[in-house]
Order: C-alpha cells, then structure tokens, then sequence
C-alpha cells in the first residue's frame, strides 16, 4: 500500500510518501518561505566574470542569482539569439531565467536561462526542438514508440522529454498535456514584456500540486489531504486522473491529526535526529558540515550469530539500505561520505556498493557513486535543488550558536571561579548567592571543584550556592549579600 498525504496548516504544507506504513519521503515548505525552484524572472545581469565563465543576475531577491555558462542556451528579451553553452552576454542585458536550486546559507539561486515547464507526463522545453524520454523507461520499443509519437504531434520549434510515467499512459492524455504546457509557456511569454526587470514572470506550483505532479505513478493507491480547497484544486489540475479514477484523491476530515492518524508522527520527528537506529541493532551517525554530509555506520548492540566479517557484512547491508532512503527523506543534497565498518572480503564489498545503488536508483534525484575506498569510505554526490528538511523544520540553537554542544559543567565552574575573586576583589563584599543550573551545581559540589579556593584566599568569606532548573547551563548570577543577618533562600547551600 503506497500512499501520499498532504497536511495543509496555517503556516506550512507538509507531504510524506507512506509506503506499508514506513515513511519514504517527506517534504516541507513554509507558506511564509516557499522555495524558488522552477520560478520564471525577468533579470538583469549586474555582472559577467568571463574567468569563471559566469554572471550575477539581479533577480529581485536580496542576493544576486549565479548563472553559469552552461546554462545560457537561450535569448535576450527579445527571445532570439540562441546561442549555446557561450556566456554572450554584459552588464545590464535584461534575461529570462528560471532557478534550478534554491539559495543555501550565503549562496544567491543558481539560475538557468534553458526554461523548462513540467508536467505529470512530460518536460516542455520552449527553447530546444528535441525529444528525450527518462532513463528508467527501460523498454527500447516503448521509448522510441513514445519518441515517435512526440515527434508526430508536437508543435513545431518545442522540445518534451517524456517523464517515468509516460510509460503507460493514455497517449491522448499525454498528447493533451502537451498543448496545455505549450499554451501556458505561450502566455508566459506575452506577459514578460509588461513586466517589470528584476521581478517574477511564473511562479511554480506549490508544494502540495507538485507532490502529485511530480511523485503520483502508477503504484500509488490513495493521495490524502486535509483541505477541501487543495482538493478541488486537485481535480481541476489533472482531470485525467480524477475520471480515471475517482477514488484516488481522499479527503481527510478526522479530528485527529493526519500524521497521528497514519501514525508517522514519530517517523517524521526521527529525521532530525543525529542517530538513526538499525532494525539489526546497529545504528548510523549522520552529521552535515556546510561543504558535506558523513555518515558514520556502527554495530552497535548487534554482535551476530557467526563470525565477525558476516556480523560487519550484515550491518552494512542493513545500512546500505537505510542510508539511501535517509537521503531522500532529509532530502539531503551534495557530497555525502559514508563510512561502512571496514570489509576484507571483497565479495562482501561487492555485494554492498550493489545494494546501496539498487537502493538509490528508487530516488527520483540524481545520484552518482565514486566507489568504495581501502578505508571503507564511499563518496556520492546528490544532486542539490531545494533545502534539506533541517534548514525549514529547524534553526541554530540560541545557546551555542549552532555548534552543536554547549560548555561543560567544569568550564562554567572555571569561568564562575573567575567571576567570584572579581567580586571579592572588593574587600567590602564578604558574602555571595550564587545561582547556576542544576548539573553545574551537583558538579561542584560532587567533584569538588572550588574546595581549594574555599580553604585559601576565599577561606574568610561565605558563598551560598542555589540551583535554578530555569537558567542555562552556561549562565550564571552572582549576587552581594550585605548585612550582619543574610536573607538566603531555604534551598540554598553553602559552598563546602
């Protein structure tokens, strides 16, 4: 049972793909932060660095776009002039461009000047007069029957690549899908002469149309939504599939949650954690750096039933399979390292760079393999477009400032001996109340921290220490107790 829900809420949409209960796939976008991916502008270039065989476009965002020679097989504003993989342009040439990756942290969108419009059957390509067909069309007579039929009915000047679900569809219908995208690029193109430079020409669907566009084949049995309003626009946009089948869009109603419901809720909370456990008992580390993705794969509590090389091969395969749907659940994109538990048998590596390609072959996103080092390491780059799961569902922790960890209870303990000989380098303060949090103050008084201090130069002083569950780890208060009769806290102590 394959299914796609939608979960439509105040401030965002959020899709899973639920294969038998498992989560595959899941995307978010925040309706306040919708991704650019697929968004036609009208830009002005602002700067040509023909050393790098690039230029910066002013696209209306608050960084300038990143255009690459590559991508420029199109026109000036007045739609001629094709000219292919040559950067022929200069400062201050108005352009049509649509992203192909988001902005990422201090990177502007990456920017093409080949505009593509797709469909649930087909690419439309305005500027190339070709046809292509996807690569997981394996049967060589169905793809060239598919080409010729294109060829045969499409408009003159238009190129179409045939996606994966072509493969069985109602020609008709496909041959209809062709038109609508044509007259949708037709109208595009009219309204870019009134529109002003550096502004949006075409904005893509948003998240919950494209799910379906992009993710809806053929062993799909139910799309579920929680809106009513989504849904009809679901029946608008592919009329074809709602005749065919009437019973595949379902409205959600329920009082409970969608994800409750379904019971993914703790599947999808699961995908921002650091640790992913094994099914076998081992687990994987995954940690994300701003230039790649490591994954680190362990045993764990599994120890086997055989020999260690077979109890390694196992957790690896188990692995193998695990890294590649994490992949596309947290979306994660660029150079990924993985490091499986190091192999001597050659067979058994084989057999594991196998599956993991086997595995990554179900991702609809571009995946390539470097192979396999004599370190166990294996290289992979995957394509980058949209933001990984983490940079929408999360942000940098206030406390430590996005690193990841947080001082020590020895290191705040440090920094508060420092801070208190402060405050008796004043000979009038005698007495402190000292606040800190709980693991701070059960480790100073557990391990010690500050008796030689106590017995030396604060040995004529008092200080009273409170623990507060409601301040931070690295924080602290020190307060000057003045007066023969001290007012102190009941569940205040006094430091050794």
């Amino acid at each position: 049972m394959k299914e796609i829900l939608i979960n439509v809420q105040n401030t965002n949409t959020k899709v899973c793909i639920v294969e038998d209960g498992q989560l595959v796939e899941f995307w978010v976008e925040r309706k306040n932060i919708a991704g650019l991916v697929g968004n036609i502008y009208k830009g002005k270039v602002t700067n040509v660095l023909q050393g790098m065989q690039a230029a910066f476009v002013n696209i209306g965002l608050e960084k300038n776009a990143f255009l690459y020679a590559g991508d420029t097989l199109a026109y000036k504003e007045e739609l001629k002039d094709v000219t292919e993989n040559r950067l022929n342009l200069k400062a201050g040439d108005k352009i049509i461009v649509q992203v192909v990756k988001d902005q990422f942290g201090s990177k502007g969108a990456r920017v093409s000047m080949n505009v593509t419009l797709p469909g649930r059957l087909v690419v439309l390509m305005p500027m190339l007069d070709y046809v292509g067909v996807s690569r997981k069309i394996m049967d060589e007579d169905k793809r060239n029957a598919l080409i010729d039929y294109v060829k045969g009915v499409k408009p003159q000047g238009y190129g179409f690549i045939l996606r994966t679900q072509a493969e069985d569809c109602d020609l008709e219908e496909l041959r209809r899908e062709m038109n609508e995208l044509v007259a949708k690029w037709e109208e595009i193109k009219r309204d870019i002469p009134s529109k002003k430079v550096s502004s949006l020409v075409y904005k893509d669907e948003d998240l919950a149309v494209r799910a379906v566009r992009d993710m809806l084949r053929n062993d799909v049995d139910k799309v579920v939504i929680n809106n009513r309003k989504m849904y009809e626009e679901f029946v608008r946009a592919f009329p074809d599939l709602y005749s065919a089948k009437p019973d595949l869009f379902e409205i959600y109603t329920g009082v409970e949650d969608l994800w409750e419901r379904y019971k993914i809720t703790e599947q999808i909370d699961g995908l921002l954690e650091r640790r992913v456990n094994l099914k076998n008992g081992g687990y994987l580390i995954i940690d994300r750096t701003e230039a790649l993705t490591v994954i680190d794969v362990n045993t764990g509590k599994y120890v086997g039933d055989k020999n260690l090389e077979e109890t390694v091969f196992e957790t690896n395969r188990i692995a193998a399979i695990e890294i590649a749907r994490q992949l596309r659940l947290r979306n994660i994109g660029g150079i990924v390292v993985i490091d499986f538990i190091d192999m001597n048998n050659s067979i058994h590596i084989d057999k594991i760079m196998q599956t993991l390609q086997q595995e990554l072959a179900k991702d609809r996103t571009k995946t390539s393999i470097a192979g396999m080092s004599s370190l166990g390491l294996v290289e992979l780059t995957r394509k980058k477009k949209r933001s990984m799961i983490d940079a929408v569902m999360l942000q940098p922790c206030p406390y430590c400032r996005g690193n990841g960890y947080v001082f020590s209870d020895e290191h705040v303990a440090g920094k508060l001996k420092n801070s208190i000989n402060a405050y008796f380098a004043c000979k009038d303060n005698k007495a402190l109340l000292v606040t800190v949090a709980p693991s701070v103050f059960n480790k100073i008084f557990t391990a010690r921290l500050l008796e030689k201090e106590c017995e030396n130069e604060w040995a004529d002083k008092r200080i009273y220490m409170l623990a507060d569950p409601n301040i931070h780890i690295e924080k602290f208060t020190i307060q000057v107790l003045h007066g023969s009769i001290l007012d102190i806290p009941d569940n205040a102590r006094m430091l050794y």
